[in-house]
This record gives structure tokens, C-alpha cells and sequence, in this order.
């Protein structure tokens, strides 16, 4: 099973209309245009991106997107295509208000579905039906916005059949006396080939009586235990090409915005879209911006994550180490154009940025409840820098949609709110600015939750799924917390020693610090550590630590509250 991502055409954004850009497309018939691009006109997004059809950056002037041969389990090369373009549909639709519309067309018949099928001794329907749901539930829980609308090619075959009709009609394919149908590559002359510059590639393996060795099938005649379907040629089913411009043109015409897809389908799969849409609508133009996503590598290996190199990892074993905010997060770490490296180490480096975001949350929330003491914050260099992240991240989306940048200027401000958050052990008398923080973290979250990445995501730090236990473990830290700052609030200065020297605890005060210390030696052997992080106002507040055994049991959960922080493995 192939699916096929289509991100749409755009027709009312709020701030402006293209309603009318459709009227601007000229009539061809024929007419030999070459590879030479034309902006289009209509509404001007302001961002700019690497339009594969120039091999440069083109202001993007308002989608559609090909994925994966899903005719087996889903692997983290799919999902890298897919995450990465889920962002820039957020972006797009979150941060430039352009409405984005997104039909995904599931291919549900195909060469290799035919084989495993056979394989497994089930129909063709079955097998892509099985592998369907499977996709779904990993986009889903990799956080991937489901589609508008999920097309079938099974379910459009009468609309395939016309399609292809068309072509012929307008004197740019051909049936042969088996029953087959080509794209004549010929009849285009030096129009194929417009995004790799593959006019003297190798076609596909097929009928001799092909006119061009390059010349592609649009329908294939039926073979002996294959579905087929009744057509002027006989019967048979679709080439792979044609379904997707077929039920791409169904649903958004003659003119495309954005096509989208992984870097490998670029050639053959876009060039002949290209080829065959232009035939059937007779225009110069069919798809003005086309975007592709870099392959994911295994670290070291120069060949892409595949199933046919049997190097892949799937969806199911990746989800069972990391989240799918890690991985969102080391999708977000790369250009999504550029090749990425899957390895331990890039995973840590996502997680790493997660968990530094994460510590600077909980503390900027400590300092605004009035719970960690620090020296005078520098109110007016926090609003100035927030103010400047702002405006640096609109300027990296709109740059190609750089999320590299995004990143790095989101910590850069955490770096500058950590600097500030320094605790003190002594209380001041200096004015608190909690709003500034409040202001960060709002900004924070907003930014990542374009992004998908939810900073709040209960399932990533949850220590039961009743809360029963996090629950008594604050309770008791607090607890512990309130008796030892009551035994360290009345102190002596002991006899002979001058009077601005340390005072200690009252004797009668002793047994009470001494049961806080056997109650965390206690705790420990149990599996929580509570060490002191620091005090203010006469408590403390504790982090509560896994110990190794618990971290052995294979869980990996975490806490935070005010007092303490929870980790329970």
C-alpha cells in the first residue's frame, strides 16, 4: 500500500483572498513552454522556501505531499516525512493564517500489495486494510494532525479511468494491443524532467511496444490472480503515477500550490504527476512549489532507512525507548530538507533539549510562587530578549521554515531566564518581577505547541496513572520539609561564642532533625531520595531522586511539584 499526502489549495485566508488566482493559468495545448518557472500571483505569505522546481529559495505564494509504500509496518523514515511535514502545515496555518487543507490518498492497490498478499495468502483488500489502521495509529501517536479526508485509489477508479481518457484525448498517451496504457514522454518534448532534469533517464521496465523506453504506464492489463477493473483497454488496474494526480486534480483542479513528498519521489513519481497533469488540464504549470523532505540515515550508513535495505526501525520498537516528543524534537533539530542522522546520540541531544526546557520551567514557576529566593532580576534585559526571540523565530519560519533556528533562539532565552534564576540562600529585600517569567513561559509553550510538541504532556511525566503515589510522596516531603524548618527556627548562640557567629538549633529541637534524617535514610531504602535543594523563608523545598533499584524495574516516569521533584524509573 502507497499512501499520498495532498496539503492543499488555499482559497480564503483571512488575510486575503486567491480566489481568482486560478484565472491567471494559461491554455496550452501542446505548446512547448520548457522547464522555465512562473510565480504565480494571488496572495503573498511572506515567507520564503526551497522551491525544488528552481533548485532556489521563491517567496512562497500560496498544499499536497506523497508519503510512503505502506504495504508492511510503518518505520521511522516514514515518519520522519510525515512529522516534518505536519510542521510546516502547522506553521503555515498556526503562524501565517494561510487554511491549509489536507486530503491523504491511500493507495490500495499496487504492485508490491499484490506480492505480500500473495505471500500471506490473504487478498490485496485485507492486507491494505490491516496496514492502514497500523499507519493511522502511529500518525497518531506520533502526533501527526490526521487529514480532511482519507481517498482510496479502489474507491476512484471510474474517475482514474476517465483521467486517462483525457490524456489520450489531448494526444499524450497511448494503448498498446495487450491492453496497456503509456504516458508518451515524446509528445512533451523538453517540458519532462522539470525537477531532476531527468529527460534521457531510464524509464520503467515494461511493454515492448513502448514508443520511449521512458514512457510510463497510466493502466496496466490485468495478470492472472490481480484485482482489475473494466476500462476501454480491457481490464486491468492503475499505473502507480496516475492516482494520485488523478484524485489530486479531483480535488483541487487544475492548479496545485504545494507538492510535498520525501526527496526519493522527486523522480520518477512527481516528475510524471507533473508530466501527466499537465497533459490532461493542458497548462504550463501545474504544481507551483514543490518541497521535499531529506532521507533518514542509520548513523554511518550512506543508504536511506528502507524497508527494501532491511535497515528500518519501525514506528511500534521506537515509540517503546523514546516519545513522540523526543522525536518530533530531533525532527525539529534539522532543516527538513536535509538528511538527518538517526543514532543514541541525536536522540539524547533531543531529549536533553526537553529536559533543559523542562528544569527552566519548573523553576521560573518556583519563582513566581513566591518559592525560590534569587538576586534582582534584570526585569527590562528579560522583556527585551523575549521581544527579540519573537521576532527571530517569524524570521527563521519564514526563512524556509528553519526550526534549527527556532530552537536554538528558544534556548538561547531559556539560557538567559536560567542565568537569573540563580538561588540565593539567604532572603533579600529585592522587588520579585514574576510577570516576565509568566510572560517566557507562555511563549514557550506557544511556540512548541505550533510545533507539536506539547510541554505539558501528562503521559511523559506521570509517576501512576491514579496519582496515588506522587500524591503521598509530596505530601511526606512537604511534611518533613515543615518539621525541619520548625526545628531550625529557634537557635542558640552557644556559650562563649560571639553573637554574630552561626547560631545552632535548640538542644530540645535536636530529636526532630534527627527523625528528618532517619525518615529520608528511611525513604531511601525504599526507593526515593530527598536531598535539600535550597531554602527560603524558613522551608526548604527537596527532590525526591529514583534509587537504582526502581530504575531497574524498566519504568521510566517523572513528577514535579512545588517542594520536590519526583523521579520514579
Amino acid at each position: 500500500m502507497k499512501t499520498c499526502s495532498r496539503a492543499l489549495r488555499t482559497s480564503d485566508l483571512g488575510k486575503g483572498s486567491t480566489s481568482n488566482r486560478t484565472t491567471t493559468l494559461s491554455t496550452l495545448p501542446r505548446q512547448r513552454v520548457g522547464k522555465k518557472w512562473t510565480r504565480p500571483t494571488g496572495y503573498d505569505t511572506g515567507l520564503k522556501t526551497y522551491n525544488s522546481l528552481t533548485k532556489q529559495k521563491e517567496p512562497l505564494v500560496l498544499a499536497y505531499s506523497c508519503g510512503p509504500t505502506v504495504y508492511d509496518h510503518a518505520h521511522l523514515g516514514h515518519a520522519c516525512s510525515y512529522v516534518r511535514f505536519d510542521i510546516i502545515q502547522r506553521v503555515l496555518s498556526r503562524v501565517f493564517g494561510i487554511n491549509v487543507i489536507h486530503v491523504m490518498v491511500i493507495t490500495d492497490i499496487d504492485d508490491k500489495i499484490i506480492r505480500r498478499a500473495l505471500e500471506k495468502s490473504i487478498s490485496p483488500t485485507v492486507l491494505a486494510r490491516m496496514y492502514e489502521e497500523e499507519f493511522k495509529n502511529h500518525m497518531l501517536a506520533l502526533k501527526v494532525r490526521p487529514p480532511a479526508v482519507y481517498l482510496r485509489v479502489t474507491e476512484n477508479i471510474p474517475q482514474i479511468v476517465a483521467f486517462i481518457e483525457g490524456i489520450i484525448r489531448n494526444e499524450h498517451a497511448y494503448a498498446t494491443k495487450q491492453g496497456d496504457v503509456y504516458f508518451d514522454i515524446g509528445s512533451i518534448g523538453d517540458r519532462y524532467g522539470k525537477l531532476m532534469g531527468a529527460g534521457d533517464a531510464a524509464g520503467e521496465p515494461g511493454d515492448t511496444e513502448k514508443r520511449d523506453s521512458r514512457d510510463f504506464a497510466l493502466w496496466k492489463a490485468s495478470k492472472p490472480q490481480e484485482p482489475s477493473w473494466e476500462s476501454p483497454w480491457g481490464k486491468g488496474r492503475p499505473g502507480w503515477h496516475i492516482e494520485c494526480s488523478t484524485i489530486a486534480s479531483s480535488v483541487f483542479g487544475s492548479q496545485l500550490d504545494i507538492h510535498s513528498g520525501g526527496v526519493d519521489l522527486a523522480f520518477p513519481h512527481h516528475e510524471n504527476e507533473i508530466a501527466q497533469c499537465e497533459a490532461y488540464h493542458q497548462c504550463g504549470q501545474w504544481g507551483n512549489y514543490f518541497l521535499h523532505s531529506g532521507h533518514l540515515h542509520l548513523k554511518g550508513s550512506a543508504e536511506k532507512m528502507s524497508k527494501s535495505l532491511n535497515n528500518y526501525i519501525t514506528i511500534k520498537d521506537f515509540l517503546e525507548s523514546y516519545s513522540a516528543n523526543e522525536f518530533r524534537m530531533f525532527c525539529l533539530l534539522t532543516k527538513y530538507r536535509s538528511a538527518i542522522d538517526y543514532s543514541d546520540a541525536s536522540l539524547n541531544e533531543a531529549r536533553s533539549s526537553l529536559a533543559t526546557i523542562t528544569a527552566f520551567t519548573h523553576d521560573a514557576q518556583a519563582y513566581m510562587r513566591g518559592q525560590l529566593q534569587c538576586q534582582a532580576v534584570q526585569e527590562g534585559a528579560l522583556w527585551e530578549r523575549l521581544a527579540e526571540t519573537k521576532a527571530n523565530v517569524v524570521r527563521a519560519l519564514a526563512d524556509d521554515f528553519d526550526t534549527p533556528r527556532v530552537v536554538n533562539a528558544i534556548m538561547s532565552l531559556v539560557y538567559q531566564g536560567n542565568r537569573h534564576l540563580q538561588p540565593i540562600t539567604k532572603p533579600d529585600r529585592s522587588p520579585r518581577s514574576p510577570a516576565v517569567f509568566g510572560a517566557i513561559l507562555a511563549y514557550i509553550r506557544e511556540v512548541f505547541e505550533v510545533l507539536g510538541v506539547d510541554l505539558l504532556d501528562r503521559k511523559a511525566h506521570s509517576v501512576d496513572s491514579s496519582g496515588t503515589l506522587e500524591n503521598v510522596v509530596e505530601q511526606l516531603a512537604r511534611f518533613r520539609s515543615d518539621v525541619r524548618a520548625f526545628a531550625l527556627s529557634m537557635e542558640d548562640t552557644p556559650p562563649g561564642e560571639p553573637a554574630h557567629a552561626s547560631p545552632r538549633p535548640c538542644s530540645e529541637k535536636l530529636p526532630l532533625l534527627k527523625a528528618c534524617d532517619t525518615l529520608r535514610k528511611d525513604l531511601a531504602s525504599l526507593g526515593v531520595h530527598i536531598r535539600v535543594k535550597f531554602f527560603f523563608a524558613g522551608s526548604q523545598t527537596a527532590v525526591v531522586h529514583q534509587s537504582p533499584q526502581a530504575k531497574r524495574k524498566g519504568e521510566r516516569r517523572r513528577a514535579h511539584r512545588c517542594e520536590k521533584e519526583l523521579y520514579i524509573e
